[in-house]
C-alpha cells in the first residue's frame, strides 16, 4: 500500500513540459543580425564620402597655392614636432605657404604641369613650402635659420623652379641667386658700360636677362614720368 500511495503522489504531478527547453527559432535570429549589419554600413558610408570630400578639397588648395607661384620645394616632414612645425610656420613672409598633404594628392594637383617635375620627391612625408615671389634665396633662408636654430636634421628633399627640378645637393644654386637689388645694379653697370657688358648679361640665364629687360623698362618709365 505504501508502494502504491508513494507511485500515486508522484503520478499526480504533471511530468515537466519540454517546451520550455525548445530552441527558439533559427530564423527569428536572422533579422536582428541583418538589421545590424545594414545600419554598420551607413556610417562607413558617410565617412568614405568626407574623406573623399577631403582629399579633393586639398588637391583645390594646392592649385591655388601654384597660381603666381614662383618655386614649390618639398621638406622632410618626418621627426617635426606640431610645436616646432607650428613655430617655423609662423616665422615666414607672407608671400610664402607651407602645407602637409599627402604625395599623392599633391601629385594629382601638379601632374601635367611644369611642377611635375617634382615627382621625384613623392616618398616619405613632406611638408610643400609654396613661394610667391621671385627672391628666391629670400624664400628659404627663413627654413635655413629654424633648421639651424633648433639643430633640425629636416632638409630639403627637392624644388621646382622654372620647371626645372632641384635635388638637395643643388639647392646651393638656388640660395645663392642675385637678389633683385643685385641685378639692378649689374643693369647699371652695363647701361653705362660698352657694349660689350650687354652682350655678356645676354648670354646669362634667362632669369637674369628677364630681370635686366624688366628693370630697364621700369628705368625708362621712371625717366619719361619725371620730364
Amino acid at each position: 500500500m505504501e508502494t502504491t500511495g508513494l507511485l500515486s503522489f508522484s503520478s499526480s504531478k504533471p511530468p515537466p513540459s519540454r517546451t520550455h527547453f525548445r530552441p527558439a527559432n533559427p530564423f527569428s535570429l536572422s533579422f536582428p543580425t541583418t538589421h545590424k549589419t545594414s545600419v554598420s554600413h551607413r556610417p562607413i558610408t558617410i565617412k568614405s564620402a568626407i574623406s573623399r570630400a577631403k582629399k579633393e578639397e586639398t588637391v583645390e588648395i594646392v592649385k591655388t597655392q601654384l597660381e603666381n607661384c614662383y618655386l614649390l620645394a618639398a621638406i622632410k616632414y618626418t621627426g617635426f614636432t606640431v610645436k616646432q612645425f607650428q613655430d617655423f610656420r609662423r616665422s615666414l613672409p607672407e608671400s610664402s605657404k607651407l602645407i602637409v598633404a599627402k604625395n599623392t594628392l599633391v601629385y594629382k594637383a601638379i601632374e601635367g604641369t611644369p611642377w611635375e617635375a617634382l615627382k621625384p620627391c613623392m616618398t616619405g612625408m613632406n611638408a610643400w613650402l609654396f613661394v610667391h615671389t621671385e627672391e628666391i634665396p629670400e624664400a628659404l633662408k627663413p627654413y635655413r635659420d629654424f633648421q639651424k636654430e633648433k639643430k633640425l636634421e629636416n632638409d630639403f628633399t627637392g624644388a621646382v623652379f622654372e620647371g626645372k627640378f632641384y635635388g638637395p645637393d643643388d639647392f646651393k644654386q638656388l640660395e645663392t641667386m642675385p637678389s633683385r637689388a643685385e641685378i639692378y645694379a649689374k643693369i647699371l653697370g652695363v647701361l653705362q658700360g660698352p657694349a660689350i657688358g650687354l652682350v655678356g648679361t645676354l648670354q646669362a640665364p634667362a632669369r637674369d636677362v628677364v630681370m635686366v629687360l624688366k628693370a630697364y623698362v621700369q628705368k625708362l618709365e621712371e625717366e619719361s614720368g619725371g620730364q
